[in-house]
């Protein structure tokens, strides 16, 4: 798996750069060797709550891509609930694809 996490405006802290990355590293578990893993890392300006710190995750698989956005009051508390996210996306992507038996032609 390929990890590449950018940051929309400003700089991240590279303490949390690495725990944000961990995280993400955990769904390595799921995805082929082969799957290429974008994170992009914002702050939404004007919100003034406590889900400003965003992330947007995009999962490039063979066939369709998965893709999820999770917010949370720091960069950590958003990639936990982006990796639920993803995670529930990935396991049924694979059940699909695997437990579904396939339609047989005449």
């Amino acid at each position: 798996m390929e990890l590449q996490l950018n940051v929309r405006r400003g700089t991240v802290p590279e303490g949390v750069r690495e725990a944000v990355e961990r995280k993400l590293a955990r769904l390595e578990r799921r995805l082929p060797d082969d799957a290429v893993l974008e994170a992009m890392l914002d702050r939404e300006r004007g919100v003034g709550g406590a889900d400003d710190h965003v992330i947007d995750v995009e999962v490039h698989l063979k066939g369709a891509n998965v893709v999820a956005r999770a917010g949370g009051s720091t960069y950590e508390n958003a990639a936990d609930r982006v990796v639920e996210v993803l995670d529930r996306q990935i396991e049924k992507r694979r059940d699909k694809r695997v437990h579904e038996p396939r339609r047989r032609v005449g």
